[in-house]
């Protein structure tokens, strides 16, 4: 691996520990288009980053008691069905339709923090039924087997609305669902072979999960809303870059 590659790995991490789950979405575009990984390889090797970035970026708020243990783990496990058939559904889909429908989610989650931005209402905090949580639970499995992203832009919102969690809380909380379903994903990928390239994937780990525990202590001296408003450009630019690229394959 490059070794200019190696500070875009720090950058994950920083934007991750500041922005939450979110920031690590940029860790696919990076693998298959700086370092050349195939989006199948991307998108298992992004699990393993994303996973153990998330796990360490727990410690703090589990010291602090922001994390609801029980329901970070119900929530993960009612996922694991999600995750596991986005899991198999990754390994079925060419790696152009994969990427374009990347691009999407890119922009997805651009349009949720544009959202986000423009609202003035803080979301209300109530514990809802069952069917909703699984539900609500299946989709993040889905997205994180699927794209080997952690979710947490949909994650945050379900564990507030869903479970009830105030948003502090459900911030913390969306760090240990996201380390639980990229376990699961990674475990069902295992099974079908799971294509990591360790000479990169390795640093890219150590690294992000440095700049995860870097973003934390930053978190409360940036100004989060030029810090989100810089994310949501970087999102739509990169987001056009990989349809651009990867659209002309479609339709050929």
């Amino acid at each position: 691996m490059d070794m200019w590659i190696l500070p875009l790995a720090l950058a994950v991490g920083i934007l991750l520990g500041t922005l939450g789950g979110s920031g690590a979405i940029l860790t696919v575009p990076i693998l298959t288009t700086l370092v050349g990984q195939s989006p199948r390889a991307a998108t298992a090797g992004s699990l393993v980053i994303v996973g153990l970035s998330a796990l360490v970026g727990m410690v703090p708020h589990l010291r602090a008691g922001r994390v609801h243990i029980r329901d970070g783990l119900t929530f993960g496990v009612l996922g694991a069905v999600g995750a596991l058939v986005g899991s198999r559904l990754s390994a079925t889909v060419p790696g152009p339709v994969l990427m374009v429908a990347f691009a999407a989610l890119m922009l997805v989650v651009a349009g949720v923090m544009i959202r986000k931005r423009m609202s003035s209402a803080p979301a209300q905090s109530r514990s809802r039924g069952w069917p909703a949580r699984v539900a609500a639970a299946t989709v993040v499995g889905l997205l994180t087997g699927f794209f080997g992203v952690g979710g947490g832009f949909v994650i945050v919102p379900a564990l507030t609305l869903v479970m009830g969690l105030s948003m502090t809380s459900a911030v913390a909380t969306s760090l240990l669902v996201i380390a639980v379903n990229s376990a699961i994903s990674l475990a069902s990928r295992a099974a079908q072979g799971l294509p990591l390239d360790w000479g990169v994937i390795g640093p890219f780990a150590v690294l992000a999960v440095i700049g995860t525990l870097l973003g934390a202590r930053l978190s409360g001296r940036v100004d989060q809303r030029v810090l989100n408003l810089a994310f949501i450009a970087l999102l739509v630019v990169v987001a056009l870059g990989i349809a651009a690229q990867n659209i002309p394959a479609l339709l050929n």
